[in-house]
């Protein structure tokens, strides 16, 4: 049990690190997800392409998987 505190206050300090890189895209509607003007306040340079590109399901909104995956592919900055 002792073991189990650490390893558990590590998991929650790197979900609470992962949840803080994806707010910090403001969420202006409060919807959960990001629109073309939400994301280009945090990435100014980005085309419509590049978020169309990103926007895998094509639902115009970026979701919080889709911008992991943006990140991770190195489309856009973390």
């Amino acid at each position: 049990m002792k073991r189990f505190v650490p390893i558990f206050a590590a998991l929650l300090a790197v979900a609470a690190v992962q949840a803080n890189a994806q707010t910090m895209i403001d969420d202006t509607d409060g919807n959960g997800t990001w629109s073309m003007e939400e994301m280009m306040a945090a990435y100014p340079d980005l085309t419509e392409a590049l978020f169309g590109e990103i926007d895998t399901n094509a639902d115009d909104a970026i979701d919080g998987d889709e911008l992991a995956a943006a990140r991770d592919a190195g489309l856009i900055a973390s």
